[in-house]
């Protein structure tokens, strides 16, 4: 992320931030030269490969559970889809912080990737769970959204930061303002979350995987799915 010049604060927040190759060329340069502010010492326990993996789709997820939902040892969370960059890293980071990381998923191969990345238990997309959770996490949109609403304990929080099924989803507001849900966008990550997301993968030993299923071993089931209400 590269912010204007003199900005000061969240990372996030800048107005004027954009990307490598959103405004600035050099994506898929072997060198690229950026501001010495927005550079973070790879830690020695990591490789390129692995540290490559982390400022987009593990910090987007970092900050998605830990900053935004503020999730702690024991919350439950359900994760929309199985397969997606940030998908993945929640469910890995989500099993690694002590979270009961419940996924959606629409076929059997993605369900068994998420059981070996972490998941407690997969479910078909849409189904009723058994219980409700503290926060859900969905990059899909239109398509999901009122499952994610669904999902919901009251007071709970569904924390967005992607659309690709589409940007205007039924708003449900009823259930939304009776149950207290928290609505959250979520955007990357500041360089301290980036950070902080290296400090937990070098004391847990947490690695993105190779491919899916390289990960750490998951126990659960995959479910049918059922009406939700």
């Amino acid at each position: 992320m590269i912010n204007q010049p003199g900005w000061i604060g969240d990372d996030t927040l800048d107005p004027k931030r954009s990307l490598l190759s959103e405004v600035h060329n050099g994506t898929l340069a072997e060198r690229v030269s950026v501001p010495r502010r927005n550079l973070v010492p790879k830690p020695a326990s990591l490789s390129f490969e692995e540290a490559a993996c982390l400022p987009t789709a593990w910090l987007t997820a970092y900050r998605m559970l830990f900053v935004k939902a503020q999730l702690a040892p024991g919350s439950t969370v359900l994760i929309q889809g199985a397969g997606g960059g940030v998908s993945t890293a929640s469910i890995a980071l989500g099993k690694a912080a002590g979270l009961r990381v419940w996924v959606t998923a629409r076929t059997g191969k993605k369900a068994k990737s998420a059981l070996a990345l972490g998941a407690e238990q997969v479910f078909e997309s849409g189904a009723r769970l058994p219980e409700r959770v503290d926060a859900v996490i969905d990059n899909v949109g239109q398509a999901t959204w009122s499952h994610s609403l669904k999902s919901l304990k009251p007071g709970g929080s569904i924390v967005t930061c992607g659309a690709t099924s589409g940007p205007n989803p039924p708003s449900d507001l009823n259930r939304v303002f009776f149950l207290q849900l928290q609505v959250l966008g979520s955007t990357m990550g500041t360089r301290n979350e980036l950070k902080r997301l290296l400090s937990l993968l070098d004391t847990t030993g947490l690695r993105p995987p190779d491919r899916l299923g390289d990960s750490i071993g998951g126990r659960g089931g995959w479910h049918e799915p059922s009406s939700q209400r």
